[in-house]
């Protein structure tokens, strides 16, 4: 179904089990300590709704200045997370626009030595990519902070498929949520929690590209850390490992400009990689921040003019890999955490996808 495969092993860590432990870190921010009850829901849910027991590492207890100024301690709670036995799993507090600083102080062998479910996305995208080229898989999210914290109750969605990331030994296929949410949460009145996000109806995924089906393993993540991974040079995979996997992609609460996007992924087909990937799964982007709430009629042109862009670049540049858009993974809710790594299916005919 695709082109040639990476030929490196890749593993996928085991799964959890209930009552297992999972390593609560701070690889990129932490903003927990100036929303410490936004925070103490995270954790709170991954005991009641998923019967696991949160272990606390040392930068969780580190403000974000700290963190900056100590990318080795960050990269030391990695190492220990992975390498010790009890723990199960890795969960960051957050995402954060750093931890390419961090990639530098890591050990592969610990990591290599130790596979271990890691969750994450966003800035985490870094460390994901960096288990990418070590032939291990992770998971993009979920986060403490975020889904784990989301107000009033977590999507069923997010619920279902973290179970499956969690627990399982597929994520299998992936089906759309009714609706979702890019309401930022309000992390000032501690009793905003109690109370849901607006949402709104799906409009459903959005096809385009070739109509053959494909296969492939997933590389990717935010595209912000996508360009700085690029800009930096240092920890990307040889690019003819690229050939035939599939593009993941998607923008955060930044809201990128559509033609910010569009010069990306042109300076990558440029660079005669957007060619190799045999197909690209596109994240339904947020269009509002805690800094302006947007009307409904400018955030659903913002997502038309993202979704425009994404599929005339990749039309220019591999006009036979199907192009997926609006899937359920990144910064807008419910989420997805799709394995980077694992391998996925891709069915323009009958418009499913479905991870081994």
């Amino acid at each position: 179904m695709s082109r040639r495969q990476d030929a490196t092993e890749f593993s996928t860590p085991p799964p959890l089990e209930r009552g297992d432990q999972v390593a609560v870190i701070a690889p990129a921010s932490n903003p927990s300590l100036e929303a410490p009850h936004v925070y103490e829901l995270g954790l709170e849910r991954l005991e009641t709704v998923f019967g696991l027991e949160p272990v606390e590492f040392p930068t969780t207890e580190m403000d974000n200045d700290e963190l900056y100024a100590n990318p080795d301690a960050r990269a030391s709670d990695v190492h220990d997370a992975f390498a010790d036995p009890d723990i199960r799993g890795i969960v960051p507090v957050i995402g954060g626009n750093d931890q390419v600083r961090m990639l530098n102080h890591l050990d592969p062998d610990v990591l290599r030595s130790n596979p271990t479910r890691f969750f994450g996305y966003s800035d985490n995208t870094n460390l994901a990519l960096y288990l990418w080229n070590l032939g291990i898989v992770s998971f993009y999210g979920p986060a403490v902070m975020l889904e784990l914290a989301m107000d009033g109750e977590m999507f069923e969605h997010t619920v279902e498929y973290t179970e499956r990331a969690f627990f399982g030994d597929s994520m299998g296929e992936l089906e759309p949520a009714d609706r979702f949410t890019d309401q930022p949460g309000n992390w000032v009145e501690p009793a905003a929690l109690e109370e849901p996000r607006e949402t709104e109806p799906s409009p459903g995924w959005h096809w385009s590209g070739g109509s053959d089906p494909v296969s492939g393993r997933v590389w990717g993540g935010c595209l912000e850390i996508i360009d700085q991974q690029f800009l930096a040079g240092r920890y990307l995979p040889d690019e003819e490992r690229l050939e035939g996997t599939v593009l993941a992609l998607e923008t955060s609460e930044e809201i990128p400009d559509s033609d910010w996007v569009a010069g990306v992924l042109r300076a990558l087909g440029e660079r005669g990689l957007l060619e190799q990937f045999s197909g690209v799964l596109v994240g339904r982007p947020p269009a509002r921040t805690h800094l302006e709430d947007r009307p409904p009629e400018w955030r659903e042109e913002y997502r038309e003019q993202q979704r425009s862009v994404i599929a005339a670049v990749l039309e220019e540049y591999n006009p036979d890999a199907p192009v997926v858009q609006g899937l359920e993974f990144g910064h807008a809710y419910p989420t997805v955490p799709i394995p980077i790594g694992g391998c996925v299916e891709i069915d323009p005919q009958d418009e499913r996808i479905r991870f081994d």
